[in-house]
């Protein structure tokens, strides 16, 4: 019995993990080599995701809980935000320099947590933030094909992932729900928005729009696998974090993180300059020293008076 939980652990590990990759890679090929419009793939896997919701209720995978539609409202347009400028961080930076400009969100995540939400974190937790803004700041300043339109679109990304997390802890907690409750009414009412965008902002019936003629069909069925992995990382995901511990999930994490970095100087033959290297080392060392003091047991006292960032290892779903 227990070999059998184990290798379906593994499994959905290991599904998880080629997902998370290929999702990365896939959608900087579509940006780098096929030239397809951005906020029209993020549409396509907001379409994607709410239509895997609903096949995934009909399972009876999750149970749907009434919400009012006004308490998702900011929910989703930050959601629009956080995706949307995250894959225009893809589309503008090297896969090693989109990687770690994400890790950029727990540091600015502890800030408005301070600053806005009255809460404290430990002298631990505050110090790991020195080695990963360090680390970042090494690699974004020896990275050779540093430019400004993706380190705003980066920043940006950042600002407004960290602003999402913090509003779905809230509503967590207010709604009672879980992720894939709120992700259930988020992911159409964000397809809706981007729906009404994608035609102001971006080619559709014209040259370099999906259905200007000028996409190839290989590049449209690649879309189209992304919007599908899309939807079994949001699940993978949700299932990983109700089957596994959280060390499991951190540790698979760093691996991943790693991974898809070795894998854009590999595929993108993305330039690496050995100082870049030294800033992943050090902004590594400040994510173990972060994720040993979020996992390290507390007393109760303690817990009570400080709160962590659960959502920087909670939520991490890539729509």
């Amino acid at each position: 019995m227990i070999g059998s939980v184990d290798k379906k652990v593994c499994a959905v590990l290991l599904l998880n993990f080629v997902c998370s990759v290929c999702i990365v890679f896939f959608n900087k090929w579509l940006y780098a080599k096929m030239d397809f419009p951005n906020l029209t793939l993020t549409l396509l896997h907001f379409v994607c995701t709410s239509l895997g919701l609903f096949v995934c209720k009909q399972l009876k995978l999750f149970e749907v809980k009434r919400i009012p539609l006004m308490q998702i409202l900011p929910l989703a347009v930050t959601f629009c935000g956080f995706v949307v400028f995250t894959n225009l961080s893809l589309q503008n930076n090297t896969v090693g320099t989109y990687q770690m400009g994400k890790l950029l969100t727990t540091p600015v995540l502890i800030i408005i947590q301070s600053n806005f939400y009255n809460v404290s974190f430990s002298g631990r937790i505050k110090f790991s933030l020195i080695p990963i803004s360090i680390g970042i700041f090494i690699n974004s300043y020896y990275d050779i094909k540093f430019n400004v339109v993706g380190t705003v679109f980066a920043l940006t990304g950042v600002i407004v992932t960290s602003i999402y997390q913090v509003l779905v802890k809230n509503k967590q907690k207010d709604l009672e729900a879980n992720s894939m409750q709120l992700l259930y009414y988020q992911a159409p009412m964000s397809s809706l928005m981007l729906l009404c965008l994608v035609p102001m902002l971006e080619p559709v019936f014209t040259e370099g729009g999906v259905f200007g003629g000028g996409l190839t069909a290989g590049a449209l069925t690649l879309a189209l696998t992304t919007g599908l992995i899309a939807v079994l990382i949001n699940i993978t995901i949700f299932w990983i974090i109700a089957n596994t511990s959280p060390v499991t999930y951190n540790i698979f994490g760093n691996f991943k993180f790693c991974s898809t970095i070795i894998g854009g100087v590999v595929i993108f033959h993305d330039p690496i300059h050995a100082y870049q290297f030294l800033g992943i080392l050090i902004t590594l060392s400040g994510v173990a020293l972060y994720t040993h003091e979020k996992l390290r047991p507390k007393p109760a006292e303690e817990k009570s008076n400080v709160e962590e960032p659960e959502e920087t290892i909670k939520n991490k779903n890539v729509v």
